[in-house]
């Protein structure tokens, strides 16, 4: 249950340590095993770990699980343990499996270790050597077990109580089993405002279980003490305030009190105002009018605790509803594109523009070639976009990529309508400044001509594109979205804050295709929307074709 990772880096070798058993540590040491980084510091009789230290193992039990053999179960016939817990203390095995060894042999674990024969012994070794051996073999009989918690066993250990499914490797039980794991907690995490609610009802429920309580065994300590009055009555009492009658009280859970010249008899905590003068019968008749108004109490409660239960039950069924509609979907592997922004052009040409300073700067210094065509806005503040492999593009695509170049401006978030781009030839671009002038992040000389293309409108389209069997968001000028697109929604400039605008299109999308449009993360949505407000125009099934590779 210890891994090591060996690697390098800054010239020299280091081991990451993982432990798996406890609460698990992280190690990182060097070639000498020198301790530089831990996650948690030990400091026990046996062993020692800390930054400066040497890595040492725990002690390791005297016997080597993987190396088994008969004479190792010597000490078994001897000892004064419980057979069961001699082998989880000898051996190391897990409660489970020490179990399944008992069960499979027929032999009762609980009996003590020297009491079992030595052809008892010699079928518990050969059950353990079996298991052991057909688990390293790989000769496993993979079931996955749900009961109280979800696990995936190598191999059947005897009778298995819960929901018990077969897999077909050990290696797809565990990503079956830490697929829900995963999936249960993000949506417990998604959920976590109303499961606070449910435990706040539920404790209140409880709270109300307890009132009920309180004032049932206080209308009872009343009515008894009520009863005792009769009893001081059959004994010859006439005053409340007679010292027998103080003794039977007390019996009772009661006594007479005097506060600021005010007769009151306690009854658990509750206060009953008395005349001592009356008779007993009298004073009797005024602690059971009290008892009745304490059992009409627990109505009240009654009703109060009825009502939150049926709160709860509908939240509880509405959270449920919630949890349905908490959508998981399958990582996928991006296209090296979809870093940038990026369409295909009407005739399928591939185009990619920076985002940002930093993305501006990688899309010119690592993907533009000698065949591509680079755009820049004449305005500040504008991407670069380049149409790859361009050199024989039809005006169409030279069209689209400048107007998609405007628009991924500032143009766009100031509403500047009527802003040009141009484009120019990939040795036209100069990645360092002239001598002694200095360029921002992102920013590129360019010389000779600049061919320019007037950008009349400022709109866009966000539209679901189906790539393989993915299906997966862009943004660009509205013709080539359209074509390529399951559905797609128009945008121009002003309206929302972008991610009001995402949630707004999300939400059209759904009422199109609902289920691909869920299974896109809101923060997909966002991305690819332009900086600044924006409004929607329309939304509308696309043409669906397939994407160009």
């Amino acid at each position: 249950r210890i891994a090591y990772f060996t690697f390098e880096g800054f010239g020299k070798e280091f081991v990451l340590v993982g432990e798996f058993f406890g609460e698990g540590n992280i190690l990182l040491c060097n070639n000498e095993m020198k301790i530089l980084a831990l996650q948690h510091s030990i400091d026990v009789r046996h062993r020692k770990l800390g930054v400066g230290l040497e890595y040492t193992q725990p002690p390791s039990n005297s016997i080597d699980i993987f190396n088994l053999k008969e004479s190792d179960f010597d000490e078994l016939k001897t000892t004064d343990l419980v057979a069961a817990k001699w082998f989880g203390r000898t051996l190391g095995l897990p409660k489970k499996y020490v179990e399944a060894v008992f069960e499979i042999t027929g032999i009762d674990g609980k009996r003590i270790g020297n009491l079992l024969s030595n052809e008892e012994i010699k079928k518990i070794f050969e059950t353990v050597k079996k298991i052991v051996s057909d688990i390293i073999s790989g000769n496993h009989d993979v079931v996955i077990v749900r009961d109280e918690r979800i696990e995936v066993l190598p191999l059947k250990l005897g009778k298995l109580e819960g929901d018990v499914t077969p897999a077909n490797s050990f290696i797809e039980g565990l990503d079956t089993v830490f697929t829900e794991s995963i999936i249960a907690k993000g949506k417990s995490v998604q959920s976590s405002g109303s499961d606070k609610k449910i435990k706040e009802l539920q404790i209140q429920i409880l709270e109300q279980e307890k009132a009920i309580e309180t004032v049932k065994e206080r209308s009872k300590n009343i009515t008894d003490a009520a009863n005792s009055l009769f009893e001081m009555v059959s004994k010859g009492i006439i005053s409340i305030t007679d010292n027998v009658a103080g003794e039977i009280l007390a019996n009772h859970n009661a006594k007479l009190v005097n506060e600021k010249g005010i007769s009151l008899i306690v009854i658990q905590d509750e206060k009953i105002k008395i005349n001592t003068q009356s008779s007993l019968q009298s004073i009797a008749s005024v602690l059971f009018n009290e008892a009745k108004k304490q059992s009409a109490a627990i109505s009240s409660i009654q009703a109060i605790k009825e009502k939150t239960e049926k709160k709860l039950e509908k939240f509880q069924s509405k959270t449920e509803s919630e949890r349905d509609l908490i959508t998981v979907s399958e990582i996928r592997k991006k296209n090296w594109y979809e870093r940038y922004r990026w369409f295909f052009t009407t005739d399928g040409y591939l185009t990619i523009g920076g985002r940002d300073a930093a993305s501006n700067s990688a899309v010119v210094r690592k993907h533009l070639d000698k065949n591509d065509k680079i755009f820049h806005g004449d305005i500040f503040g504008s991407p670069f976009f380049i149409l790859k492999d361009a050199e024989n593009a039809p005006d169409t695509s030279m069209n689209e990529v400048a107007h998609a170049t405007v628009c991924f401006s500032r143009a766009w978030r100031e509403g500047m309508y009527g802003v040009s781009a141009y484009w120019v030839h990939p040795d036209q671009v100069k990645k360092s400044a002239p001598s002694g002038e200095f360029l921002p992040k992102g920013s590129f000389t360019i010389e000779g001509q600049r061919n320019f293309i007037k950008s009349e409108t400022l709109r866009l389209a966000v539209g679901i594109i189906k790539q393989d069997d993915n299906y997966i968001l862009t943004c660009g000028p509205p013709e080539p979205i359209k074509k390529y697109s399951t559905c797609y929604a128009i945008i121009e400039p002003h309206g929302l804050e972008m991610v009001e605008t995402a949630k707004k299109i999300r939400i059209e999308f759904s009422k199109l295709e609902e289920q691909i449009a869920k299974n896109i993360p809101i923060d997909d949505y966002v991305r690819v929307l332009p900086a600044g407000k924006s409004q929607i125009i329309k939304v509308e099934y696309g043409d669906a074709f397939t994407i160009p590779l």
